[in-house]
């Protein structure tokens, strides 16, 4: 898949409707990789005018500042809003809630203002359009998905119905765990826990976590961050139900299920 940056199309005369920020695990990590692909392939398939910085996107500082090095944040924030202003970017999608919440909610404070979207309330955007064409029947019909509400998309910024109606379109059922939406638990590796040693306790988050996912008895996991991504995936495979539980990016769910 040949994806086109902002730069080349500047330098052809164009410009993007929609970046594209892919965020570090998700050009990094092997796994959010996945997720980043399948987003650009529903974008490419539904004809979406995008592009993505390609080299010259950094880190948002998102990580920098939870863990408290304020100084460090800024000049991440501020090397990524002189970029994204010398394009003249409008409107930003992420899959990443860490990179979305940072971007919609405190960069506008530095000169970032923009258009953020969460790629969870993209994908119902296009469903909802009828952009978005799903199987005969669904490649999931028949299954039983649970969804992992992420703490950067839910409790931070109250987006609890998008994803769970674009699970809804592949005709599966959805199952919620005990806790959910404004109750959820989160995966263990939010506010930079993602790069420091846990403290200690009775059990790991993720643990617990994945624990409430399997008393659902669901054949998927659904998830719309690649960090809770990562930490479901480590609780189902301490488990040893990775034969049976898979964990799944919502876009992941909606590329497989498209016709």
């Amino acid at each position: 898949m040949q994806i086109r940056t902002v730069a080349e199309m500047t330098a052809a005369g164009t410009a993007p409707d929609v970046l594209f920020w892919v965020g570090c695990s998700g050009s990094f990590d092997q796994r959010a990789q996945k997720i980043t692909k399948a987003f650009a392939t529903i974008l490419t398939k539904v004809g979406i005018n995008f592009a993505v910085l390609g080299k010259e996107e950094a880190c948002t500082g998102d990580p920098a500042r939870r863990a408290g090095n304020e100084f460090m944040f800024q000049m991440m924030a501020y090397q990524n809003i002189q970029i994204l202003n010398g394009y003249g970017i409008k409107k930003i999608v992420t899959a990443c809630p860490h990179c979305f919440n940072i971007l919609k909610n405190e960069y506008p404070e530095l000169g970032g203002n923009y258009e953020v979207i969460h790629h969870t309330t993209f994908l119902q955007q296009l469903l909802d359009e009828g952009k978005i064409t799903l199987k005969e029947g669904g490649a999931f019909k028949g299954k039983r998905i649970t969804y992992h509400d992420s703490c950067y998309l839910g409790r931070a910024n109250d987006i609890y119905e998008a994803p769970r109606k674009v699970l809804e379109a592949l005709d599966a059922e959805l199952v919620e765990m005990k806790r959910c939406r404004s109750k959820g638990l989160c995966c263990g590796a939010g506010g930079a826990q993602m790069f420091k040693e846990e403290e200690k306790g009775t059990i790991r988050i993720n643990q617990e976590r994945v624990q409430e996912a399997l008393e659902t008895e669901s054949h998927i996991v659904a998830a719309a961050c690649p960090f809770c991504n990562t930490m479901l995936t480590d609780g189902v495979k301490q488990k040893e139900k990775e034969d049976s539980v898979k964990v799944l990016d919502v876009a992941e769910l909606v590329a497989a299920s498209m016709a």
